[in-house]
């Protein structure tokens, strides 16, 4: 296939996340012809468990897109290894363009590309990324209750990260990183009993494969179980740029903007997940997928319908000359 496009195919989805894949389940159970394009680089690889999802808890991440992969595959849709380049417009939908040359024709797109976490450049955070350091209270809260958890202030987003975590536990300590806080900030820190640590951090203290403590600039330790950061979340739009597809800025990072329903501004193109709703967990990112998947259907099966109400329409036409 590679440099020669292929079959038109009824929706081109570039992401075999949960989003995508779960896009791909209700596409093809409706019957459409989908292809899958999957990087092979799911934002939670570094997890232990996908937590929250009704049914699935603690699933592995891996085991969870297996049988995503598995179901797509067994209603009939098509997943291919690869990199999207480039996407550019045509009479009848889109062309997509792989990294190997191959080329993929599609009536819709749904871009489930998801994001990319911007780790803050401190030793220890991307070592222990999804292990010993942390950012989702919903996603693993409960999985540090009770122990001891250091927020660092790397975003505008660390405080109220502070705070959300006090509810899974009394030992919160929040390190400022020579950040200056707000009077309002330290008040509310102040109520729920959340320490504030001021000066530099140097970096994380690992003992084993865990997290032990933060060490400050002037060398002070100050011991913690577990380490929360805020990311900057940065969906991935590069390869979509040549359509009009443009990031939005947000102050927790940047995503595509879509309405209710996963649609953009862009004709025939659609998006889910984390592409589009940089908050979304696991088990938002699948009923986003299936909500794309379904609308996507519907738009197509109207093109569909007047197209077949066109078509009968020329042929009453072209018999009544005839006659």
């Amino acid at each position: 296939m590679a440099g020669q496009a292929s079959e038109i195919r009824d929706v081109v989805i570039v992401g075999g996340g949960p989003a995508g894949l779960s896009a791909a389940v209700t596409l093809t159970r409706a019957r459409r012809t989908v292809t899958v394009v999957d990087a092979g680089e799911p934002r939670n690889a570094p997890a232990d468990g996908v937590h929250g999802l009704l049914a699935l808890e603690g699933v592995k991440p891996s085991e969870l897109l297996a049988r995503g992969r598995e179901e797509v595959l067994g209603y009939g849709g098509e997943i291919v290894a690869g990199e999207v380049v480039d996407v550019s417009c045509t009479s009848y939908g889109l062309l997509v363009v792989l990294r190997d040359g191959a080329v993929l024709q599609g009536r819709r797109l749904l871009i489930a590309t998801g994001l990319v976490d911007e780790l803050p450049d401190i030793p220890g955070v991307r070592e222990q990324w999804g292990h010993g350091v942390l950012h989702c209270p919903y996603c693993h809260g409960w999985e540090v209750r009770d122990r001891r958890i250091g927020v660092l202030v790397t975003e505008p987003m660390a405080v109220h990260k502070a705070l959300m975590f006090r509810q899974w536990s009394a030992d919160v300590v929040l390190f400022a990183g020579g950040h200056r806080l707000e009077p309002q900030q330290l008040a509310e820190l102040e109520a729920l009993g959340v320490a504030v640590v001021d000066g530099g951090i140097s970096r994380l203290e690992i003992a084993g494969d865990r997290v032990s403590g933060v060490r400050l600039e002037d060398g002070q330790i100050v011991a913690v179980d577990a380490v929360v950061v805020a990311t900057r979340m940065v969906a991935r739009t590069a390869p979509f740029a040549g359509i009009g597809i443009e990031p939005v800025l947000h102050p927790a990072g940047a995503f595509i903007e879509s309405d209710a329903f996963g649609k953009t501004a862009i004709p025939g193109v659609w998006a889910a997940g984390n592409a589009s709703d940089i908050s979304a967990q696991v088990s938002g990112a699948i009923a986003e997928g299936a909500r794309a998947g379904q609308h996507i259907n519907a738009d197509l099966s109207r093109e569909d319908l007047d197209r077949a109400v066109a078509a009968r329409a020329t042929a009453a036409g072209d018999e009544g000359d005839v006659r």
